[in-house]
């Protein structure tokens, strides 16, 4: 199963998808939980210090992150025996029996029956028969601690009288340090914030405040829910896409290895539709073009061995006649014996070059050719090209000329080899001209680091249908004149292997009946 690109490409498609939702999912609930918590907490830190504001006149709860709300300090007037009530955003403080020390009161604020002798300083007894009610819409729970750690008011109506100075939060905020924190009690988050109350720089008590997080965790359950649910629908919408994808991938690939079978079995006539220009496209192009030149290539090999058989056959059919011929009663004739065994030895010879020939041609086709390269006087090995090659051109009434740049170049070569390129390109031209014709060898500079030889004649002549084949083994443009000269077509083909394995180029230009040009380059030394 596993082993199907396009099963693979979908379960990638949806990895990738679920990774991405999932810390995408993570990260918003992680950021939106400290965003409530903080939320929460800075609300319940405002809702301490109105509390000790209304409740402990003259206090201030110190060392603490949140603000007073702009404007609630003007609104928290004192509140005297009579249930009284301040309405601060969403908080709601209701009181009964609540009275305040005289000392705290002014002439025209004091009620005519509050009590003489009430406590002063930092005593919060006065608290203790206080009936409070403190709630807001997240339902805060308020307890109003002494400098002991024992509750004074509860809203709950639970507390009052208990010590909690064991409490750790209790504990923190009586050394005079604000403290917080959140836990888990009977499955529901709760978040504790106790404030400590100062007044005139010395500890009068401590606000404890605590509100469950239900809301909290009942928007953030809702958002996981929405998630997980939005996660479940990109999931199957991702899938058909994949799927979708998937098949757009797999299906070329399925077709092209199809055919990459049947090329195996030697079906080379197999082509792969192109549809699309992407990097399937051009994959599918690319076959296509080995394909085309596999083929090629197979009818090139199938050519050669039809080629290479029929040239050996040639003079191998000649010489098994003439030895026969021998053997009848030619051998008694010494005329006849001795032409035969000239024109023997004729065949030998060529079927001698004719190898070595196919021996040089495999060797570079298999890189196994060794050129011993030296820096070498190009012109030098022109001249000895020519010369080599005066008298066959004098027997035919040619003139050979050589042309070359005031400085001689030196050039990185095979001398040998270098010089059988000459041989054979001097040796077409002489074959191909007439008489009177001139043969002209130039040597300039070449482009880029190279230098250029060009063998230039007047002669016959290459067809334009015959340009584009020249250089192939064994093809050849006039075929009946090339083999009464005793060429096997292999000439240029050797002269064209030789010059690539020394990083050169050749090239030909011809014009039927004006003569033929061919060049080739090879390297500076």
């Amino acid at each position: 199963m596993f082993s199907s690109i396009r099963v693979r490409l979908t379960l990638s498609y949806l990895a990738v998808i679920v990774l991405a939702m999932s810390l995408s999912g993570f990260l918003l609930l992680s950021f939106l939980h400290r965003y409530f918590m903080r939320a929460t907490e800075d609300s319940l830190i405002t809702q301490g210090r109105i509390a000790a504001q209304v409740l402990i006149p003259g206090s201030t709860p110190k060392d603490l992150p949140g603000e007073i709300p702009a404007g609630s300090a003007e609104r928290l007037a004192p509140i005297y025996n009579t249930a009284q009530q301040q309405q601060l955003g969403n908080l709601a403080l209701q009181t009964e029996n609540l009275w305040l020390p005289p000392d705290t009161l002014s002439a025209s604020s004091a009620p005519d029956d509050a009590p003489s002798g009430a406590p002063v300083g930092m005593d919060l007894s006065y608290l203790a028969d206080v009936s409070l009610q403190f709630s807001t819409q997240l339902e805060t729970r308020l307890r109003i601690l002494d400098a002991q750690g024992t509750v004074l008011v509860d809203s709950q109506q639970a507390d009052q009288g208990t010590d909690l100075s064991d409490d750790p939060l209790v504990a923190q905020a009586l050394s005079g340090q604000y403290a917080s924190r959140s836990e888990k009690i009977d499955g529901e988050i709760t978040m504790f914030v106790v404030l400590p109350v100062f007044v005139e720089d010395r500890l009068a008590g401590l606000v404890y405040l605590s509100q469950p997080l239900s809301d909290v965790a009942a928007v953030l359950d809702d958002l996981r829910t929405r998630l997980l649910l939005s996660t479940a629908i990109a999931l199957s919408l991702s899938a058909i896409v994949g799927l979708a994808l998937s098949q757009a991938i797999a299906h070329p690939l399925r077709r092209l290895t199809a055919v990459a079978g049947a090329v195996a079995q030697g079906q080379f006539d197999q082509q792969v539709p192109v549809r699309s220009r992407d990097e399937i496209g051009r994959l599918s192009r690319a076959f296509n073009d080995m394909t085309a030149r596999l083929q090629a290539a197979r009818q090139m090999q199938t050519d050669f061995v039809a080629d290479v058989s029929h040239e050996l056959r040639t003079p191998l059919t000649s010489i098994k006649g003439m030895l026969e011929t021998l053997r009848d009663g030619a051998i008694d004739d010494p005329e006849v014996r001795d032409r035969f065994l000239e024109t023997a030895e004729n065949e030998t010879d060529r079927l001698i070059r004719l190898v070595n020939d196919l021996l040089l041609l495999s060797r570079v086709d298999s890189e196994a050719l060794n050129l011993r390269r030296q820096s070498q006087d190009l012109l030098k090995l022109v001249q000895a090209s020519v010369e080599r090659l005066r008298p066959q051109a004098e027997a035919r009434e040619l003139v050979l000329r050589v042309e070359a740049d005031s400085i001689a170049p030196l050039v990185w070569v095979d001398a040998d080899r270098v010089q059988q390129v000459l041989v054979n390109l001097l040796d077409n031209a002489i074959k191909f001209s007439r008489p009177g014709d001139t043969v002209t060898v130039k040597v300039a500079a070449g482009p880029g680091h190279s230098a250029r030889v060009q063998v230039c004649d007047q002669g016959i002549g290459i067809p334009a249908e015959d340009l584009p084949h020249i250089g192939q083994r064994f093809y050849r443009a006039d075929k009946a004149r090339s083999r009464a000269a005793g060429g096997g077509g292999l000439g240029l083909a050797i002269a064209q292997s030789l010059v690539q394995a020394h990083g050169g180029r050749l090239w030909l230009e011809s014009r039927e009946g004006e003569g033929t040009l061919v060049s080739f380059t090879v390297p500076y030394s």
